[in-house]
């Protein structure tokens, strides 16, 4: 029950932000999730025995969010001075044989994290935005759906037992099926509005090319989700914990709700950088 309030409580305020907030208000929103889920990680990266600068680490991924706002071509050459920039600090306060790992650490959560939530609201900026985004969250979240359900009852084959012991198989290319499905259902949708006379509603979903194409994407995304799922899972069984945090009642924490997001929001960012360079 829990879990169904939660997602009851969050999937408005989502679709609130895909289809209606400024931009502004979207990178806001992307950088508390990821500040949110970062101090999550920065715990089970301590619980393994690192030392992360946890304040600048958070900053430093402020301001990778102040520069996909303000000047997004500038955030590969800042991404290396702030990498930089952690090790040294962690030079400073580290005993020197843990420099390097805590270094490692806290550069990791600016990758795992803040570089990939990134991606959110420059997927957002695009002129069919609200639809690139609303396919991400409901392909992912689809997979997601079934892959709990169908592996819960049929699962047999375990797909990652020294990581997840849970994941099976059968639960894995039923998320797959799940993302497609949905994906068409999406698609078939778009094209119905598109055909009708629904005024404004018509161009709420926007999906340009060939539905192959599209169905295709879905399969990237359920793959890129499932493994972003599982580098969670590596990185909570190497801290000993069963979740990432306790802030959303029957889900975890913010970093259990989004681990998919991180591998697959950057696949579709990518996918669309290169249909337009093709």
């Amino acid at each position: 029950m829990k879990r169904i309030i939660t997602a009851a409580v969050l999937i408005p305020i989502v679709l609130l932000l895909v289809f209606w907030a400024p931009p502004w208000v979207l990178v806001l929103a992307a950088a508390l999730v990821a500040e949110l889920a970062l101090w999550e990680y920065l715990a089970l990266a301590d619980a393994m025995g690192a030392k992360t600068p946890r304040i600048a680490v958070s900053i430093f991924v402020a301001l990778l969010f102040a520069c996909i706002y303000w000047r997004p071509d500038f955030l590969g050459p800042l991404l290396g001075a702030l990498s930089l920039a952690l090790f040294a600090l962690c030079a400073f306060r580290s005993p020197m044989n843990r420099v390097l790992p805590d270094a490692a650490y806290s550069v990791f959560g600016l990758l795992y994290i803040g570089v990939p939530l990134t991606t959110l609201p420059l997927l957002g900026e695009q002129e069919n935005g609200p639809s690139l985004l609303l396919f991400l969250f409901l392909v992912v979240w689809a997979g997601d759906i079934a892959a709990l359900y169908i592996g819960r009852a049929f699962g047999r084959r375990k797909l990652a037992p020294a990581i997840s012991p849970g994941k099976t198989w059968e639960g894995s290319i039923a998320s797959v099926a799940g993302s497609v499905v949905v994906a068409l259902i999406l698609l078939e949708l778009a094209a119905a509005l598109s055909r009708g006379n629904f005024g404004r509603l018509s161009s709420l979903l926007s999906y340009p090319g060939s539905i192959a194409g599209w169905l295709g994407l879905a399969v990237m995304l359920n793959i890129a989700a499932q493994v972003g799922d599982l580098v969670e899972s590596a990185i909570k069984r190497g801290a000993g914990v069963k979740d990432s945090g306790t802030i959303l009642p029957g889900h975890g924490g913010v970093l259990d709700r989004i681990d998919a997001l991180l591998v697959a929001s950057p696949v579709l960012w990518y996918a669309l950088l290169l249909q337009v360079s093709f």
